[in-house]
């Protein structure tokens, strides 16, 4: 959420410590949890701190001192130099610089994931057991199951472990000691796609394009915009939803 969206306290609260933060000392002063004695201090204190991240990313178009000069006027009860049209369209044009800023960089972001992705998967292709479906679906069995395979309109019952192409764990069933249940219809192509390919008792190595995956939106903080992912699936069972299954996987939109 943009810094100016918040409330009139909010942007007190952190405007007050914005300049706190920043006074005219090199060095941050140190705060151990004895020094927070009264309830006051310990409310301010948990307040810098939630509001400090969420000024963190606008900190460099702030200047100090003129916030510092703006808080003294209205402490003061004197009138701001500036009016409240002046005032609110400076805000925006800030935000609005800040907004382009952010989709410039997301741009970036994405054209550097779809570069990657193309070219993870051009190499995993080369590998040994691993096929490409028409869609661009890349998968390897890893164990082979037995029985009916899904049909799009079935319930399962899997476990998972999600990663990045650089290795990193986003998502992971097997983390958190439970598998999911799910309509096979509600999920992602790439995982509506690649579970009917298997049986129960499978185990698949599942690598989804991002148009197959989450495209150009992404997903949460660690999925980025044009992001290629790699799943580890196994297909426990088919059926309606274990009644202690977690939440499956986002479900496509």
């Amino acid at each position: 959420m943009s810094v100016f969206k918040r409330s009139a306290f909010a942007l007190a609260i952190a405007a007050a410590l914005a300049v706190t933060a920043c006074k005219k000392t090199d060095e941050p002063k140190t705060v151990t949890a004895e020094d927070l004695k009264t309830d006051a201090q310990k409310f301010g204190y948990a307040i810098g701190v939630d509001l400090a991240k969420s000024l963190k990313p606008v900190k460099d178009d702030v200047d100090i001192k003129s916030l510092e000069a703006g808080l003294d006027a209205v402490f003061a009860g004197g009138e701001p130099v500036l009016d409240d049209a002046t005032r609110e369209q400076i805000k925006n044009t800030v935000a609005e610089k800040l907004q382009k800023k952010q989709m410039e960089e997301r741009t970036a972001t994405a054209s550097k994931a779809k570069t990657e992705g193309e070219a993870f998967l051009a190499e995993n292709a080369k590998k040994a057991g691993v096929k490409t479906t028409a869609s661009g679906l890349q998968y390897e069995v890893l164990t082979e199951g037995s029985g009916a395979a899904p049909k799009a309109t079935d319930t399962v019952t899997v476990h998972y472990k999600g990663t990045l192409i650089n290795g990193e764990t986003f998502d992971s069933s097997y983390d958190r000691g439970q598998p999911v249940s799910f309509p096979l219809q509600n999920v992602i192509p790439g995982w509506t796609e690649g579970l009917q390919l298997m049986k129960p008792g499978a185990k698949y190595k599942f690598v989804i394009p991002s148009a197959l995956a989450y495209g150009e939106r992404g997903a949460g903080a660690k999925i980025g915009p044009n992001s290629t992912l790699v799943f580890e699936v196994e297909l426990l069972s088919l059926g309606e939803p274990k009644p202690a299954a977690a939440a499956a996987p986002e479900a496509k939109k």
